[in-house]
Parts: structure tokens; sequence; C-alpha cells
């Protein structure tokens, strides 16, 4: 249907279905307003257009509805008024001016030089009647609802007496590129077709082309209260084209403001870019600059912007070449009835940004500044443009929306363990409201009852000393009672072979020791041979043999027998997996069980192999008959620290050749392992068990042998394998200066050396015993070693039962005599001295910075006081240790029980293990206790309990919420734990080491006692 002139129709409903109304005004201003009054529903669907080229208004009482794609109400005035809902659906638009062509509408161009804000923005009349001397283009009145998620475009769009706006996701509201083509803070034109940027909220930027510079449009405006259209930029002539600048967008007013604005789509009302131009000889010039964003006023009570929603005032991009960038819009919220106090709820939820950026300048145009965004001042509590709460402790005592008006709250009033809470609608005042960490803490101050009970002793230094006094009478008591219970007389010697032990305990059985006498120097007499396993006997690296039978063993064995017997042994010394998860897990939680477990399963390890040599296995590698039937050919054993093992030859007694046995000097140059690995749980020792005692004892005496024993252990006990190369030097020159010169008199000689390295890089240090004739009668001719060997030994002091050339001789025949014997497949390894020393291999575990505080040390005298010591110090620590658990427990019961439950990691543990190793007379117990609680105390201590007490702590604000002392009991816990380490360690040394002379330096005094 098609209507020439006005149109007016007054219907109950109307339903239009793929159908159209055309008003045609002629272009005559006389024609009067179209009116289309519909009482209940209006229903657009399937491309329906109501479309007037002159001014319409649409009444009505219910629905007016646009269904979809294609459907439009269009104008050049459009008025929509009086009804409940206007739902703008997807595809479907409202539009004025119908013509879409910027700045044309009398409107427009009548608004575009004014700056003064239209009473009707602000104060709008309540009639809702068609008034066309209104500057609107669009204007929506006394709508309750309004849906879009279509289009809504106008050049000046105005919302009045709404409850609810909601822009679906893809709707759109928008008067973008509709505004002032000219206007106040319009573009320059220059020469060339080069403009610069038209300017509103920021100044448009300045065009740029030919080497000419053409200043940018200028600020215009109240921030406070926009209600101007962007301006544009253009040819005065037109013939080289113009750009727009935004339009405008009002949305509610200071009587009625809106409900509630969810935004999901777009709103915009940005400035138009520009578009390069062409001459007439069709070449690109330089291009306008871009058109300033225009405003948009929103009179509201909440607003939602959604994700990936967008509200833009942006300016215009500047057109090539050397267009400048277009300046950004206005926006500001007048925010109604804004809530304060207990009453306080949010008014904004915005998960998006607000594009207020200038346009872009191109090429060398520069860009336009950035529009502005305000919003009425807040009240107390309250800042920025949304109104938000000021942060947790700031507090707002002024009028205002500056996030610097939200001033921090004062520190000195504010107690330790304490913090400030969140108000609803932020704090209004300096006083800062806080509570305690913990309901536990009492008010005011926040104290937990340990620190009430220390202030009423006078405070910290006070009740240190009353505490101080109380230990070390209480240490007194205590030590007295240890003397009482522990006789002095009982204290530990050096343990003695099990013969002499029993020659002072039972010698009624005498004469059944001579006959184990007897057995046993058979056994010494048919000894062949001591085959030492590889490896430390780790779950990473287990002990094995190689397949190779050594020199000493070759006649005595069926070499393909000997392998398969050395693989059923490698198989069986292997560790399973899980042996070794297990071990793994332990490190990480609780070391000292890790230990625990890895001896464990050494012991059965060593129990198994022994089962298997003695009673499994057929002896079916000896060639000795009656060794094969009595199960009496080999034997295994091991160090009683479990890290060195070792398999015993004998002979049967019917091999065949006669001349395998030719005396003891066949087992010469003999080499025994050290035990241990170096490692604080298991220093080096020297294991002289009963076999190796008998065999060396028939060239040396056995005191004399028993005393260099004691005295290599002695020296041993304080070398540490992470730092191999310089505590293994003072063991050297102790052998050289003191061990060789006596045992030169019995043409003996010992060398320390290494033997025996794996692929993995491991190595076991040894003792090597050379006897002078010895090397002559095996008919060892010296030969140049091999390249890498470190055979090299330290010059040896002038004895006088043999001259010193033939010391020498036999030195560098002892030498000759290890290298053959690795190249031969025997024991491989070097002698050490303080050039090859220099050359061994170390490693360092993550447990390396401990070994600094836990260390085997030298004993020291005084006994009695270095008890009493470590008895005040184990008060002390298991005072310190209440006092941090009670202080943790008013902290955070977690913690507490996480220190209290974990074991063998409790706190409490130390105590009852370092009371036991004070009062136990047996020196493995007392040494494995105490380590344990020196291990503890170093490892766990100050480690595990300064992180839960940085966990309690609150850097807010920079200021520590337990205080600036709470440093102080870890501190002096972790100093307490490494005084109390080094005093366990001299009490170690103490028991294990009771000899004193053992550490003489006078040779006189070491032997002649």
């Amino acid at each position: 249907m098609k209507v020439y002139g006005a149109f007016r129709v007054s219907i109950k409903m109307l339903l239009m279905w793929n159908s159209q109304i055309q008003i045609d005004g002629g272009g005559d201003a006389a024609v009067a307003v179209s009116v289309l009054e519909v009482r209940n529903l209006i229903v657009l669907r399937e491309n329906s257009v109501i479309s007037s080229s002159a001014n319409l208004g649409v009444y009505g009482q219910g629905l007016l509805k646009l269904s979809g794609h294609g459907d439009a109400i269009k104008s050049q005035q459009l008025f929509l008024y009086l009804f409940y809902n206007i739902d703008v659906g997807p595809g479907s638009s409202l539009r004025a001016p119908s013509n879409s062509q910027n700045g044309s509408s009398l409107a427009v161009k009548s608004y575009c030089e004014s700056q003064s804000c239209p009473a009707e923005l602000v104060s709008p009349p309540e009639d809702c009647h068609v008034n066309t001397s209104l500057s609107f283009t669009l204007q929506i009145c006394r709508v309750e609802d309004l849906t879009i998620s279509g289009l809504v475009i106008g050049s000046i769009i105005h919302i009045h007496r709404a409850r609810t706006v909601v822009v679906n996701t893809g709707g759109v509201i928008s008067a973008s590129g509709l505004g002032c083509i000219d206007g106040i803070g319009k573009g320059k034109y220059g020469e060339y077709g080069v403009g610069s940027g038209a300017g509103h909220g920021g100044r448009g930027g300045a065009g740029f082309y030919d080497g000419k510079l053409t200043e940018g449009g200028k600020k215009y405006g109240d921030a406070n209260l926009p209600c101007e259209l962007g301006s544009g930029n253009g040819d005065p002539t037109k013939v080289d084209g113009y750009v727009a600048g935004g339009g405008l967008i009002v949305m509610g007013s200071t009587q009625w403001p809106l409900s509630k604005l969810d935004i999901y789509g777009s709103m915009d009302a940005n400035g138009e870019s520009a578009v390069p131009l062409r001459n007439q000889n069709y070449t690109t010039i330089g291009g306008l600059g871009g058109g300033s964003g225009g405003s948009i006023l929103l009179f509201l009570q909440m607003l939602v912007l959604g994700n990936k929603s967008t509200l833009s005032i942006s300016g215009g991009k500047g057109g090539l070449f050397g267009g400048g960038g277009g300046g950004g819009g206005r926006i500001h919220f007048d925010w109604s009835n804004i809530a304060t106090g207990d009453e306080y709820v949010p008014i904004a939820v915005v998960n998006s940004t607000v594009n207020l950026r200038g346009g872009f300048g191109s090429n060398d145009g520069l860009s336009g500044e950035d529009g502005t965004i305000t919003g009425n001042k807040c009240p107390k509590g309250l800042y920025g443009t949304f109104c938000n709460e000021c942060p947790v402790g700031t507090y707002k005592d002024v009028d205002g929306s500056e996030p610097s008006l939200c001033s921090p709250c004062a520190l000195d009033s504010l107690p330790n363990r304490a913090v400030f809470v969140y108000v609803r609608g932020g704090v209004s005042q300096p006083s800062c409201p806080y509570k305690c960490l913990s309901d536990k803490y009492r008010m005011p101050n926040c104290y937990t009852p340990l620190e009430e009970l220390v202030h009423k002793f006078g405070g910290p230094w006070f009740f240190g000393l009353i505490l101080t006094f109380s230990l070390v009478l209480l240490a007194l008591l205590l030590n007295a009672i240890r003397i009482k219970f522990v006789a002095s007389g009982s204290s530990y010697g050096h343990m003695k072979c099990n013969e002499s032990r029993l020659h002072h305990s039972f010698p009624h059985l005498l004469s059944l020791i001579e006959v184990h006498d007897t057995r046993r120097n058979e056994e010494t007499q048919s000894h062949v041979h001591r085959t030492y396993f590889m490896g430390p006997n780790t779950f990473r690296e287990p002990w094995h043999l190689p397949h190779s039978p050594p020199d000493a063993i070759v006649e005595i064995v069926y070499e393909d027998a000997f392998n398969r017997f050395i693989d059923d042994i490698n198989s069986i010394a292997a560790y399973e997996w899980w042996e070794g998860s297990v071990h793994s897990i332990l490190s990480m939680l609780a070391y000292p069980c890790a230990w625990s477990w890895k001896q464990w399963r050494r012991r059965k390890k060593i129990h198994r192999l022994q089962e298997y040599v003695k009673s499994e296995y057929d002896h079916s590698c000896l060639r000795s008959c009656r060794s094969r039937a009595l199960y009496k050919g080999m034997k295994v054993g091991s160090t009683p620290d479990l890290v060195v093992a070792y398999i015993d030859f004998f002979l049967g007694g019917d091999e065949k050749r006669l001349d395998i046995h030719s005396g003891n000097l066949h087992r010469f140059p003999l080499c025994i392992m050290l035990g241990g690995d170096g490692s604080y749980m298991s220093p080096y020792n020297l294991h002289s068990d009963m076999l190796l005692t008998r065999i060396v004892s028939q060239y040396i005496p056995s005191k004399i042998w028993d005393r260099l024993v004691d005295g290599i252990n002695a020296q041993l006990r304080t070398v540490r394998q992470a730092r191999v190369r310089s505590t293994l030097m003072p063991v050297i020159d102790w052998i050289n200066i003191l061990a060789n010169p006596q045992l030169q008199l019995y043409a003996v000689r010992a060398e320390l050396g290494w033997f025996q390295a794996t692929a993995s890089g491991y190595y076991q240090l040894g003792l090597l015993i050379t006897i002078g004739n010895s090397l002559l009668q095996n008919n060892i001719l010296p030969k140049r070693t091999s390249r890498g060997s470190l055979n090299q030994t330290s010059k040896s002091p002038t004895v006088p039962c043999n001259s010193s050339d033939q010391m020498q001789q036999n030195q560098h025949l002892a030498n000759h005599l290890l290298s053959r014997k690795r190249i031969s497949g025997g024991v491989s390894g070097g002698i050490l001295n303080s050039v090859t020393v220099q050359s061994l291999d170390y490693k360092r575990g993550f447990l390396f910075p401990f070994s600094l505080l836990l260390q085997n040390t030298k004993p020291i005298d005084c006994q009695e006081t270095l008890l009493l010591v470590i008895t005040i110090l184990l008060l002390g620590d298991f005072t310190l240790t209440l006092l941090m658990l009670l202080q943790f427990y008013w902290i955070s019961l977690g913690t507490f029980l996480s220190v209290l439950l974990i074991l063998p990691l409790s706190l409490l543990s130390s105590f009852p293990a370092g009371l036991s190793a004070l009062f136990s007379q047996m020196p493995q117990r007392s040494s494995s206790l105490a380590r344990l609680v020196s291990f503890i105390c170093g490892l766990v201590y100050y480690g595990f309990l300064q992180k839960s007490s940085q966990t309690t702590s609150d850097q807010t604000f920079g200021r520590n919420r337990e205080g600036d002392g709470w440093w102080v009991l870890p501190v002096v816990l972790f100093l307490l734990k490494c005084t109390q380490a080094r005093f366990v360690d001299w009490h170690i040394a103490n028991l294990e080491v009771q000899d004193r002379s053992l550490f003489f330096v006078e040779p006189e005094k070491f032997w002649n006692l």
C-alpha cells in the first residue's frame, strides 16, 4: 500500500506478512506528520516494511514486534510511543532518518552548530506526543521493555521513560557516522585533499601530506553532560567528499532514569572513517581526516556490560595518504539513587571494555586523542566511573569519583595478626574496621594465650631470662640422674675378638676354644682368595661380580660353571623395582626412615646371598670334589655397614695340582676394601674380620695389626665423600708417617688406594698390604704400567731392617703388581698419594648442605661437661618446640596437626631420641639416635617451621600479620639446632672412640703403649 501525503489511521491490530506501507510526503515540509495508532498489537513478518519519506509516529498500547530479517520501520523522524513492549528481532531494523545520509536530517543540521544542550534531552516533556520541533530523529517514549536483537539506527536516538533496555548478542543501537558533516570541532581541509581529524572529547589528529601539516579539530562539549554530535571533515565544495562524526544516543533523564540497561551486543556512536580520494586523472591523493566520535548519555540505575559486548565512541580513521584520525567522543553515566552502607549493591557489572580510542592516522597523519568517560560523583566509600567500593584497607570520606580519593587506612591502629575487613558500601571513616586472623585470637590486640603469658612476665626479655634459669636448673637435675643410673665404669671400649671375651668370661670353655682355633687355623691355611663385589649396594647400582675369574682362583674353578655362578649371584644381588620406589618416596617424606629401609633391604640381601652359597648352590664351579660335596669351598661375607661384600674361596684339599697352594705369600699383595661410603651415617672404616686378622698376623703381631686397624679407623671417621680429596690427605700422611715405619720392621708396607671402579664412576677405597719377600717369590718383574693407572706412591721413611733402595724397589713392585692385576682382570685400581688423590671423583647429593652441620668429628675431652651442655640444649629444644607448637596451634590447627603427627619428622620425636642417646650405654644405639636427632633438627625444623610461619603471614600493605618478631622463634631454634648438632657429633665421637691415644702424632707414643 502506498499513500501520498499524510497518513493517519487508528486500528485495533496490525499484522503484516510480506507487505509494505509506503508514505510519500513528496518532499513538502507542510505535509503533516503521519500517525499510525494501533491499540493492541503490531507484528511485522517476512520482509514487511513501514516507511515514510517524511515524519512518522506509531502509537500503541500492546506489543510492537519486528519478527525477523527484512522487517523495518523507517522515516525521517520516527516516534514510537506508549507500547508495553518493543521487540526488534534479528535482521529487522528501526531507522531514522530513512535515507541514512550523514548529516542530511534537518534536525541534525540545526543541531551541529549549537553549543547548548537542548532542554528536551535533560528534561524531556512527559506527554510523549509527536513534536517535530524536537531535535530527535528517533524517539522511543513510555515503553516498559525494549528488546533489541536487530538494528536501531538514528542520528539522535532518545529512549525516554522506559524501564529496561536489553541489547542481545547481535543487536545494535548505533549512531555511528550519522553526526555532523562540519560541526564545532570539524577537521580542517588542506591542499591536495589533505584533511585533519575532527575533534570532540579528544582533539583530532593532524593531517600530514607532502610536507604540509594540517591542524586537527578542537575539543568541545562538557564531559559531565555530553549532548553534542560528533564533528566531520570535508571539502567545502563537497567535490572531494566528506566524512561525518558520530551521532547522539540518550537514554532516560534525570527525572525518569532507566531501571536497567543490559548490553550483550553493541551500542556505538563512532566517527566515520575516511575513504581514499582520487582526482580527475584517477590518481590517489591525500585523504580526509576521520570524523570524531559522538556522545552517549545514559541516565540509569544499573548497567550490565556482557562478555564480548561493545560500547564505543571511537574516532574514525584518517584517509590515504596522511589523513589525521578523528578524536574520541564522550560517554557519561548519570547514576540514580546510589545506595550506600549496608544497602549498597553494585550498580555496574562490566565484563568488557569501553572503546574511547581516537582514530588512527594514515601514514604520517597523527592519531586522534582518546575520548572521555565520566560518571556523576560517587558518595563516600565508593569511587570510579561505576562507583565501586574502595579496596579493602582504604577509606573515602568525601564525595567524588577519582581513585586517588580512596586513602590507605592507618597501619598504626592495626594490631599484629589482624587484617582489615570488607565493609559493604566501602569505608567512609579513617578508622578502618579490622578483625583477627582467627576467632582464637582475642580482640582488641589479637594476642594468643602464649603472648599474654609473656606480657604478664614483663615482656620477651624477662620471660627469656626466667626460662633460661629454669632450664639450667632442670638440666643439672637431669644430669645428676643420668650419672646415677649410668655408671661411669660402663663406658664402651673397643670391642675385642670373640675369643678374648670367652677367655675372660667363660674360662671353663677353654678346651672348646682350642678346638675352634684349630678349625680356624685350617680355614686360614686353605684360604685362596677373597673376591669383593663391585658397586655401592644401592637400589640404582646393586652389588655385582665380574665374570672373569681372578688369577688366584683360575686353577681351582671351571670357568664356564663359574660364569654361570656369577650370573646367579648378580641376579640375586639385584633389587626389585618396588624397593627403590619405596626408598625414593621415603627419602622425600622422611629420610631417616629411608635409611632404615635401605639397611633392612641390604641385610635381607646379604642373608639371601649367604643362604644361596651355603645351602642352595651345589658349588659346581669348583674343581675340588670334596668342596662340592661338603659345600665348604666358598663363603659370603660383608662389612657390618653392609656396603662392601665379598666371597672367600678355599681349597678342598683334593686338588690335582699340589703347587696351587705353595705357602701364604700367594695372597699378597692383599687388597682390603674399606667399608662405608663416606657419609655421615656410614663413615669409611677398615673391617678386619677373623680370617684377615689370622692371615696378616702370620707376618705382623696381632697387637700391631689391631692397633693399626684402630688407628686407621680413627683417621677415616673424618673422611667425607663429598670432600674426599681434602679429607683423605691426612689419612695418607698418617699411614706414611706412623704406620709404615712400624710395619717395615716386619717387611710389610700398607698403601691406601682406589679399586674396582664401575661404569657409573663409583670406586672403592681400600688398603693394599704388601710383603717385601712375596714379590720376589711370586716372580713378579717390574714392567711399565699402563697409561692412566694411578700407580704412584709417596716416599717412605728409612727403616733399619731394610735399605732405602730395597724399600723403594718393593714399593715400585707393589705398584706394578697392582697394575698387572688390573690388566689381567683382577683387582683394578691405583695407589693414592698427594698427587693422585686429586684425580678422585666425587659426587654431591641434594643433602650436601647438611653435611656442613652433621660431621663425624674427632673425640674431645670434658665428656661430663659436654653431656651437661647437650642436656641443656635438649631441654631448650623441647621447650622452644612446645612454645612453637602452642603458637602454631593458635595460628593454624592444620599446621599444628601436620607438624605434630607426621612421624618420624614430628617435632617432639627428637626429645625422647636425644634422651635415649644420653642414657644409653651402647654406642651404636646412641649414635643412631643422636644422628637421627641431629638430622631431623638440621633438615626439618627450620625449613618446615619457617615455611609454616610464612604461610600464616599476610604481606598485604607491606605488613606482616604475625608482627615484626615472627622470625625470632624459628631463628633461635635453628641456631640451637646447629649448636646441638655439633655437640652431638662430639658426643658420638666420644662414645665410638674411647682411646684418645689413637690420635697421637708421635710414633713412639702411638705404638709403645
